[in-house]
C-alpha cells in the first residue's frame, strides 16, 4: 500500500482552511481523513485543524490490529462525534470562532477493504482502470437539489448555491455521519479530495490523471496545478492511496 497527501491555499485565498493527516494505525491499516474548514478567517483553519486532530487521536486510542469490522465501524462513529463535539464547544467558548465548522470526509484502508465516512461535501472517490464512482454522498443543499429533481446534475458545480452545506462538523451539538463500505482489487486507488479539487474537475478528468499518470506519487501535485490553472477559488486537497 503506498499513500500520498497534499494541500495547498490555491490561487485566491491566503489562507488555508482545510486540513489533512495519513495514519498508520498497524501494518495492515492505515487512516486518512480531510477537513474542509468554514467561519471565516479566524476560525476555519481552527476548526478542520482541531477536528483531524480529534479524530485520529481517538481511533488511535481505542484502536488494536484484532479490532473487527463492527467495532471498527463504532471507533469512527465515535472519532466523529467527539470530534464534533470538540469543535462545537471550542466554538460556544470562544466568540471569535462563533460560527465555525469543518467537512470531514474519512477513509479506513485495511487490505483492500475501506470503511469511509463523511460529513459534508468533501469526497471519496473509487478508482480503477474501468472508472471512477463516487464513494460519498454529498451534504449539501445542490445535491438535495439534484435529488428532488430540481437541478440537473450537469448544473451542479456551477449552481450559486453550491457551497451550501446541509451537515457539518461542529455547527452542532450532534451530527450524523454516513459509512460506506467498499472492497477494492490491487492496482485500484482511494481519493479523498476537499470540494477545492472536486470543483474544478470533472469525474473523468480525475480519472485520467490518476489511472494514466506516470509518476503516481506526483498525482496530488498535478491535480492541484489543474485546479490552479483553472483559478482554484477554493483551497485543494487531496489524499491518494494505492491499493
Amino acid at each position: 500500500m503506498q499513500y500520498w497527501g497534499l494541500t495547498d491555499p490555491g490561487s485566491v485565498r491566503k489562507q488555508n482552511q482545510d486540513a489533512y493527516q495519513i495514519a498508520q494505525l498497524d501494518k495492515n491499516s492505515l487512516l486518512c481523513v480531510v477537513c474542509d474548514g468554514m467561519g471565516g478567517a479566524k476560525s476555519g483553519n481552527i476548526a478542520s485543524s482541531l477536528a483531524v486532530d480529534v479524530f485520529v487521536q481517538e481511533v488511535q486510542r481505542r484502536w488494536s490490529p484484532g479490532t473487527d469490522w463492527d467495532k471498527a465501524d463504532q471507533i469512527l462513529r465515535g472519532a466523529v462525534k467527539l470530534a464534533n463535539f470538540t469543535v462545537y464547544d471550542q466554538a460556544k467558548q470562544f466568540v471569535e470562532f462563533d460560527g465555525m465548522g469543518t467537512t470531514l470526509v474519512a477513509a479506513l484502508v485495511r487490505g483492500r477493504k475501506v470503511t469511509v465516512v463523511n460529513v459534508g461535501d468533501s469526497r471519496a472517490y473509487g478508482i480503477t482502470e474501468n472508472g471512477i464512482r463516487q464513494l460519498t454522498r454529498d451534504h449539501s443543499l445542490v445535491q438535495l437539489m439534484v435529488e428532488r429533481g430540481e437541478l440537473r446534475p450537469e448544473l451542479a458545480k456551477s449552481y450559486p448555491g453550491k457551497n451550501l452545506i446541509t451537515r457539518a462538523i461542529g455547527t452542532e451539538a450532534v451530527v450524523l455521519c454516513d459509512m460506506f463500505r467498499q472492497e477494492f482489487q490491487r492496482g485500484d486507488f482511494l481519493l479523498l479530495c476537499s470540494d477545492g479539487l472536486s470543483n474544478m474537475m470533472d469525474d473523468q478528468e480525475i480519472l485520467f490523471e490518476v489511472v494514466h499518470g506516470v509518476n503516481k506519487g506526483r498525482c496530488c501535485q498535478r491535480l492541484l496545478e489543474i485546479a490552479k490553472t483553472r483559478g482554484a477559488p477554493d483551497n485543494v486537497t487531496s489524499v491518494l492511496v494505492a491499493l
